[in-house]
């Protein structure tokens, strides 16, 4: 599952070199046999046309104003250098930071460099002046839509800065000093007179010097304590560290009027969360204190739950909570206590929480596990139970005085439960619907919000008091975006309008009070996303931007969705993609490459639930492996790889066999349309793929080769759980060993690709699982290439490292695929 990320590394790419013939692969794409000494190389370019696509000038991103009247433009920043990762950064407390800038490490900010501003009923855009080489990250405007603002780096630190959408006029508002190192940094004050800031303290002086020797151990100890936790990333690890987070992550609050001299609120503190209330009174705070935890993350920190005026007084303390590394592993486990506490967004300044009725612990018996509490300022009232949950809590929308939808969920079942609700009456509720919140064809959507007048989203109703709702509209033929009513007395539902058969279209926003004219985001199969205005009684439509193909060296690259079935019954599907130009009766089966990556199910109808993808306007980004299809290859994407769980058994119970049978109907069906030759295909994945792939040379001789990047194969190394595997490794002692394909190295028969980040973030997959699998199949004389991306985490940013991934791809997949010799007889 993935976490937050981190990073480090030096320049140049580590790749080590074992078990390939002619000793090594070549340096570059033009010596197909030369043979480099192991060990540091520079980074190499994929081939033609590879390389331009990555080059090529990001689409734009685009923001609706809140009363739909503005559309912004930002030019994005393409990929980072890898100097840019190289920046200062630190690993704290399951966060990565820039110190340079007290914002988050450079690896995980999609920084923005240009902004435009156009009126949706027409006019030419109108460009904001900003600094020469800007970039600026949170872009939001403010309740009324007057305003715009955004956080600009600088060398010294992040600005806060505003534009006036009025003129288009961008000035700054703050110095250097908005810390972003814990969270968002600031939020718009409810009547758009200013913003509430996380800052910098006054004084705060340089960083503790850590860099002196240790005056003694580092100790833990349990005392007898059960505190189960999962394998998380980038925690504290000394008092050096401890030092380090108190002083880049402790914030003054600071309220900063658009006119006007800004003040400070309360005293600095480590902020986890600081929110206003919607009537502008109150300052909902959640403050991290010590001691602080080396085995858990900041939010499970102790933390103090409080509520305060604009003066900084505090006016009600709603928890004060310990330190939480003892919540059970199970993914329906939560922590005793207020949990999800967050103002109600209909109302002035009423507070609402969960807390569990179980404990948290699912191994409990209870008829409820959750119960929703509200409480209205001032604060002196009892809190009222608004509803209580026989599954856990999953989420509030937010409507008008006597409605609302809570949702319930239950991981084991995978289902949901969604409720009406009268606030105005607490207690009382009815089922609005029940389902298995996997199931695609039968999902009702969300309900559609709205931001009120200060700029809280609600829920959006028709003229007859209906709800309206928008989902993907999932059917066989494809995802067909849909705006319907809901009855909210009767959970029946009306369409009111659904995207063309062979567009991709979902509605963006209203543009007037009956709901008739709507902006839209268009795509097709040919044509890149767009934003319009749509009549939808009409169905005329008005296009609002242009933005061209990014890479029309793939618009006539094919695909079509393939489906077939597993030996027992189960229905599976993946997307073909056939290169521009290829014919079947003339070019005969391709080389291909199959990328996958497994998901468990507790339903079969549910795993077999399968969507066309032929309205969607698909172009790789990144290191896709979607880019080999300019190099000869067809790719079939995305094969289902279920994993299913049926009469009470875990789905893992049965996962190597129910793996292979996935990949071994994937292979039928592909060699079975003539597309591909059985003799020529390769599996790979990232993540949760990878380990998929090393299993799938391990206990199959399907394929030919594998690419595994950034994976784990060693699950003693996740002992409380990995992916959705809730049990522990000594409750399940024998899934997670048939599970390592570490266990069955010795096995592995097919030439392995392994690359991995050297910063990886993700829970689970450590560098360390990368490498010590690849010294098991060193030792045991398989063919293996393991290449180490400095400074990269669990997906690579830096320009150089994605490049490179796509060149070691291209040349594996060559020698071992494509100019492979035929497949040797079986024994």
């Amino acid at each position: 599952m993935m976490m937050r990320g981190r990073g480090v590394g030096l320049v140049l790419a580590a790749v080590l070199l074992s078990g390939v013939a002619g000793g090594a692969l070549a340096q570059n794409a033009g010596a197909q046999n030369a043979a480099p000494a192991a060990g540091p190389m520079v980074y190499q370019q994929p081939p033609a046309p590879i390389a331009d696509i990555l080059d090529a000038k990001p689409t734009p991103s685009s923001m609706l104003s809140p009363d739909r009247r503005t559309l912004v433009l930002m030019d994005r920043s393409n990929l980072p250098s890898i100097k840019a990762l190289a920046e200062p950064m630190l690993r704290l407390a399951g966060t990565r930071i820039n110190p340079r800038n007290n914002g988050a490490a450079e690896s995980r900010v999609a920084w923005l460099t240009g902004l435009s501003l156009q009126a949706v009923d027409g006019g030419q855009p109108r460009v904001v002046a900003l600094p020469d080489g800007a970039r600026f990250t949170a872009p939001r405007f403010s309740p009324d839509a007057k305003s715009l603002a955004f956080v600009l780096d600088r060398p010294t630190g992040l600005e806060l800065w505003v534009v006036d959408v009025a003129s288009a006029q961008a000035r700054k508002l703050t110095d250097p000093v908005v810390n972003m190192t814990g969270g968002t940094g600031y939020e718009w004050l409810p009547d758009s007179s200013g913003l509430l800031v996380e800052a910098v303290p006054a004084g705060r002086g340089p960083a503790p010097d850590v860099t002196a020797a240790p005056t003694g151990p580092n100790i833990e100890e349990t005392a007898g304590r059960v505190a189960p936790v999962r394998t998380y990333q980038d925690l504290l690890s000394n008092p050096g560290d401890e030092a380090l987070f108190d002083h880049y992550f402790t914030s003054q609050l600071t309220l900063v009027p658009l006119n006007g001299r800004a003040r400070t609120i309360g005293a600095p503190a480590v902020y986890l969360d600081a929110s206003v209330s919607p009537d502008g009174q109150y300052i909902l705070h959640e403050i991290a204190k010590r001691p602080y935890s080396y085995a858990v993350p900041d939010d499970l920190f102790p933390t103090e739950i409080v509520v305060t005026d604009l003066s900084g007084r505090v006016v009600r303390t709603v928890a004060d909570l310990p330190l939480r590394d003892d919540v059970p592993t199970a993914f329906d486990a939560v922590a005793p206590g207020p949990r999800a506490v967050e103002w109600r967004a209909d109302a002035p300044a009423t507070l609402t929480w969960v807390e569990a009725l179980d404990g948290g612990d699912i191994r409990r018996e209870a008829e409820f596990r959750d119960r929703v509490f509200m409480q209205a300022a001032p604060f002196t009232s009892e809190p009222v139970k608004l509803i209580d949950l026989k599954e856990r809590f999953g989420g509030i929308v937010w409507g008008r005085d006597d409605l609302a939808i809570v949702n319930s969920r239950w991981f084991n079942t995978r289902h949901e439960t969604r409720f009406v609700v009268d606030p105005s009456n607490p207690g009382e509720d009815r089922v609005l619907l029940e389902r298995n919140y996997q199931a695609r064809y039968d999902n009702p959507g969300q309900p559609v919000t709205q931001p009120n007048a200060q700029g809280r989203s609600v829920i959006r109703f028709d003229p007859q008091g209906r709800i309206l709702m928008s989902g993907a509209g999932a059917t066989p033929q494809g995802e067909f975006p849909f705006l319907a009513a809901m009855d909210p007395a009767t959970g029946r539902s009306e369409r009111l309008w659904t995207s063309a058969n062979t567009d991709y279209e979902y509605v963006v926003g209203f543009l007037d009070a009956d709901g008739k004219r709507v902006v839209t985001q268009r795509e097709t199969r040919l044509d890149p996303p767009n934003l319009q205005i749509r009549d939808l009684t009409t169905g005329q439509t008005t296009r609002l931007t242009n933005f061209t193909d990014p890479a029309p060296q793939l618009a006539e690259a094919t695909r079509q969705l393939v489906t077939y079935e597993r030996a027992d019954g189960v229905k599976l599907s993946g997307t073909l993609y056939l290169p521009a130009g290829y014919d079947k009766d003339r070019d005969g089966p391709l080389p291909m490459l199959m990328w996958a990556y497994p998901a468990e199910f507790t339903d079969v109808a549910v795993a077999g639930q399968t969507v066309d993808v032929q309205n969607r306007f698909v172009r790789p980004g990144g290191s896709s492996h979607l880019f080999l299809l300019t190099q000869g290859y067809a790719i079939f994407d995305n094969p289902s790889m279920p994993i299913i769980g049926k009469d009470g058994a875990e789905p893992n119970d049965t996962y190597v066999e129910q793996l292979t049978a996935d990949a071994q109907a994937a292979v039928d069906a592909v060699v079975r349309m003539g597309v591909a030759d059985r003799d020529r295909i390769a599996v790979g994945g990232h993540s949760y793929g990878a380990f998929m792939t090393a299993n799938l040379l391990a206990h199959s001789d399907l394929f030919r080769t594998g690419i595994a990047r950034s994976g784990a194969y060693n699950r003693t190394l996740t002992p409380f759980g990995f992916q959705s595997e809730q049990r522990n490794y000594w409750e399940a002692t024998e899934v997670y060993t048939e599970m390592s394909p570490f266990t069955y190295a010795n096995k592995l028969n097919e030439p392995i690709l392994l690359i991995h980040g050297e910063a990886d973030d993700n829970s689970g997959t450590f560098p360390v699982q990368s490498e010590r699998f690849y010294a098991a199949l060193k030792g045991l004389g398989a063919t293996a290439r393991y290449v180490t991306l400095p400074l990269e985490a669990h997906g690579y940013r830096a320009r150089e490292s994605v490049g490179h991934t796509l060149w070691e791809m291209t040349r594996w997949l060559d020698q071992y695929v494509k100019n492979a010799p035929p497949k040797p007889a079986a024994n």
